[in-house]
């Protein structure tokens, strides 16, 4: 039975090829919807408690 996956530490080049080809990590997502999101609920709350006190 033949093993058809190649190891990458079997050889320099093989390694090197292995770690500039590695799998990047996805970038993290993005926060303006929160940010927007914590502004808006910001406003309603102040508005909210100058209704009141009005």
């Amino acid at each position: 039975m033949s093993d058809n996956s190649v190891d990458p530490s079997g050889n320099t080049e093989a390694f090197r090829a292995f770690t500039h080809n590695a799998p990047q990590e996805p970038a993290a997502p993005s926060k303006t919807p929160l940010i927007i999101g914590a502004v808006a609920v910001a406003v309603v709350l102040l508005a909210l408690i100058v209704w009141l006190v009005a």
